[in-house]
């Protein structure tokens, strides 16, 4: 069941979508070369306490960690580790969310490590774009079908390939609800785009095929072929003025626009 959400509820995913933000942009300055990956999990635990919210995948169906960190070809869903040390050149996505009262938000960035090579940067690219794509079409009236098509058609005329086995999905009072959100699909086909509505859009592109499968420790997706994979995300609220990015780092964005 889709719920849509009220303007008085949306501010409240605003406040906490801009934790969300800011923490995700703040981890740019930990991200280097010869950290190990829990460096990262233990500033996204410092990060939440001081600024007041619940991590919101810790626990979740047994997840160990507050934050996924993927690391080059794993997809999604990454743990962080002691023994994972991040190399010049690597990719690292890093997919966080929050609970702050009474509703969670999720966006998911990927960050180079040091220099990456033109490979590496456009995929990354092609990515965050498919993503800007995707919200430009959470408009009242539209299907979820046009939102995938929009970024499966980007992806795919670039050369890469769009994950199906992973989707987004609505958000809210609960971290996955109704609907799953594909990043593919055909025009005019899904459900109808509502004022109200508050969705998780999440390009993941492999730089190879699509096909992808989990490890032993039953939560790390990585790519089947072993190529490259970048997953970009933002929570959307769809308005009647269209649509409202939720997890934006508002410092950041309010200096890009100036």
């Amino acid at each position: 069941m889709i719920t849509r959400k009220t303007a008085e509820e949306i501010e409240v995913m605003a406040a906490g979508g801009r934790i969300v933000g800011r923490i995700l942009k703040m981890m740019e300055e930990v991200v280097k070369p010869g950290i190990t990956t829990s460096v990262i999990e233990a500033e996204a635990e410092r990060l939440s306490d001081s600024f007041g919210i619940i991590p919101a995948f810790k626990g979740y169906s047994g997840y160990p960690s507050a934050i996924c960190v993927s690391v080059n070809e794993e997809v999604v869903h990454g743990i962080p580790s002691g023994k994972r040390r991040l190399r010049e050149g690597d990719i690292v996505g890093l997919d966080f969310g929050a609970f702050h009262k009474g509703f969670f938000s999720d966006s998911a960035v990927t960050l180079p490590v040091g220099r990456i090579n033109g490979r590496a940067r456009r995929l990354l690219e092609v990515t965050r774009t498919a993503l800007e794509r995707g919200i430009q079409t959470a408009v009242v009236g539209n299907r979820l079908g046009d939102l995938g098509h929009a970024v499966q058609s980007f992806v795919e005329g670039n050369g890469y390939s769009v994950v199906k086995v992973f989707v987004g999905h609505g958000i809210g009072k609960k971290l996955h609800e109704d609907p799953q959100v594909p990043n593919f699909g055909e025009p005019k086909w899904g459900a109808r785009l509502e004022e109200g509505m508050t969705i998780a859009i999440e390009p993941m592109v492999n730089e190879g095929g699509d096909s992808v499968r989990v490890l032993e420790d039953g939560w790390t997706a990585v790519t089947t072929d072993g190529s490259l994979s970048a997953h970009f995300e933002h929570t959307v609220a769809v308005t009647k003025n269209g649509p409202r990015i939720l997890t934006l780092d508002q410092e950041a964005h309010e200096e890009n626009e100036s």
